[in-house]
């Protein structure tokens, strides 16, 4: 497709595969790449109900809700399929931002529709029949991994796809919205239910053994006497809940280490921590890293995937699985003071603002490559 012929008609489609977190604030960020420009954003869901509420959030153009259930995208996706060609019809789309697999084997069906598809995590291109269908596919098909690690993973397993069309765009955070939001450590404590003078080093994610929070908790039984007023706070829910509560006895750390369960909005009480640790053995990006440096508050973080791209001082990052380095970084985080933080923090903000906010995104993604040769 030519420039001039593109002039004539600047709609894009995303397409995303339902609305449920984190992906209605993907959404967001990417239909925000294109305020401003002659470009008009069409975001359609293809899983979830019609909602009013989330249209509003997303802030594109239009938003279509396709309203089908998990169960109808199983096998060739016929129907949503057709579907899509209809709304192809309808808004003749210059091109197409596909968030996961599915939506990108779907919007490969519109017939000569680039295609930007957007992998947010780990091993969803290994199966040999995505492997033969993005190769099989690639003219017109551009990839991107949400950090560096889940970009050379892609490259690395789908041999024979050109390198130049798999490139990484980094997930971001609109940063003066959620600075808004966060209330205040003595807030955020009361609505937490955690006392006020006590040292809190906290953890958020799905008690699962992806984010290994044994690790975490095995690191903080190292340093309980050390700190005799901290606690460890874990928010979430998950399959190892009950395995975890059982570690937690053993220790004997039922008072010091507490299972919060699913907290709605936990961002917004972030300054209730005075440090937080990302314990995960691999972590596609970590999104609630940046969460706790616009918060002000020091952070951990293992080595793993996307991390290291968050956390880029390695004084502050520990090998997967290793409780001693990270009780030892927690002990120091500590012991500093405040001056010592104040220049962590301003270190961590500057990076954030550098490569992860709306505004950096949107100027990195107009210069990947073939989207400045295209558009």
């Amino acid at each position: 497709m030519t420039k001039s012929e593109n002039k004539k008609n600047k709609i894009v489609l995303q397409l995303c595969y339902d609305y449920t977190f984190p992906y209605l604030d993907v959404a967001r960020q990417y239909a925000s790449l294109f305020k401003g420009t002659d470009f008009k954003v069409v975001t359609v869901f293809l899983v979830g109900k019609k909602d009013g509420k989330v249209a509003e959030q997303i802030q594109s153009d239009e938003v279509v809700f396709l309203e089908n259930q998990s169960k109808d995208l199983r096998g060739l996706k016929l129907k949503q399929i057709r579907q899509l060609k209809e709304l192809s019809k309808k808004y003749k789309f210059v091109f197409a931002i596909a968030h996961r697999y599915q939506a990108i084997y779907i919007s490969k069906h519109i017939k000569k529709l680039p295609v930007i598809g957007v992998n947010h995590s780990f091993g969803k291109f290994r199966r040999f029949t995505r492997r033969w269908f993005l190769n099989r596919h690639k003219k017109n098909l551009f990839l991107l991994g949400v950090s560096n690690a889940v970009r050379d993973e892609m490259r690395s397993v789908l041999h024979g796809f050109p390198e130049e069309q798999i490139q990484t765009l980094y997930n971001r955070i609109n940063v003066e919205q959620l600075k808004a939001q966060q209330v205040d450590k003595k807030e955020a404590r009361e609505y937490l239910n955690l006392e006020q003078d006590k040292y809190v080093i906290a953890n958020v994610g799905r008690l699962h053994p992806d984010k290994d929070q044994k690790t975490l908790i095995n690191a903080f039984s190292r340093i309980s006497d050390q700190i005799s007023n901290a606690l460890l706070v874990i928010i979430g829910k998950g399959r190892l809940e009950n395995e975890l509560r059982q570690q937690i006895k053993k220790l004997k750390l039922e008072k010091r280490v507490l299972l919060l369960g699913v907290v709605p909005q936990a961002v917004n009480y972030f300054k209730a921590f005075d440090n937080f640790v990302l314990s995960s053995d691999h972590e596609p990006f970590g999104m609630v890293l940046l969460e706790a440096i616009i918060a002000g508050v020091p952070v951990i973080s293992t080595n793993a995937g996307g991390a290291k791209e968050i956390i880029t001082d390695p004084e502050w990052l520990f090998e997967v699985g290793g409780d001693k380095k990270l009780s030892e970084l927690m002990l120091r985080v500590y012991q500093l003071d405040k001056s010592k933080k104040d220049k962590i923090n301003k270190h961590n903000q500057l990076w954030l603002n550098r490569n992860f906010t709306d505004k950096s995104v949107k100027k990195r993604f107009w210069l990947l490559p073939f989207i400045k040769n295209k558009f």
